[in-house]
């Protein structure tokens, strides 16, 4: 049975390298956040709460449709971020910070739970978890000039808000990596540790989750 899974988590935390390498071991197809020209951006650089309604809608309904997308291909697929992180993370902290109004909000998560009401969910959410210490260092290792100014503040804003969405989730199963002690980039054996609890989890078994003794047993082999 073909599967459709989704690798969520914060900026640098690691998403799309273990789309990656999630997809190259399963012979999986992989699907990147889709490089989309955002019309409202520019705009919403200059006046983040005049354009951020807009630039919002954009985004989600992007996202909507490559959600839509992905459960109507042929094979199984990982997908590289979520629609729920749009709404539940980034509109929410838009909003948090006042630069999406009361009435836009209110009016921005309604058509969000409205459509995702309809829209049926992955089978598995793979939740990378990270402090917002192993976030900065891996955002100044990958060195884009656009994240530059990302505070290890705003990160732990983001953090809150993504702890707060996965208690809370249950549209489908979630497998939650303890990013700060695995590096699945550097060791085989911390992939194959993560490939297998995707695995159980797609299979229904329970209590799938990474036990403190089994990640330290394994950094020890590492």
């Amino acid at each position: 049975m073909k599967k459709f899974i989704v690798v969520a988590g914060n900026i640098g935390v690691g998403k799309s390298t273990l789309v990656n390498l999630l997809s190259r071991r399963l012979g999986w197809e992989p699907f990147y956040e889709a490089v989309a020209e955002n019309p409202y951006l520019a705009d919403f650089y200059g006046d983040m709460p005049r354009w951020s309604f807009h630039s919002q809608i954009f985004f989600l309904s992007n996202r909507l449709r490559s959600h839509r997308q992905l459960l109507d291909h042929p094979t199984s697929v990982v997908q590289d971020r979520s629609v729920y992180e749009d709404a539940e993370i980034f509109a929410r902290n838009l909003y948090d910070q006042g630069d999406l109004g009361e009435r836009d909000y209110a009016t921005y998560r309604q058509l969000y739970e409205v459509l995702t009401e309809f829209l049926p969910p992955p089978d598995l959410v793979v939740y990378l978890r990270a402090s917002a210490g192993t976030l900065s260092r891996r955002i100044a290792q990958r060195g884009r000039d656009y994240e530059r100014t990302i505070t290890a503040d705003y990160l732990d804003q983001l953090n809150r808000l993504y702890e707060s969405w996965i208690a809370a989730f249950s549209l489908c199963p979630v497998l939650t990596v303890p990013a700060d002690d695995l590096d699945y980039v550097a060791y085989p054996a911390h992939l194959e540790l993560v490939v297998q609890k995707v695995l159980d989890k797609l299979q229904g078994k329970d209590e799938v989750r990474f036990e403190r003794e089994e990640v330290a047993r394994i950094n020890g082999r590492a």
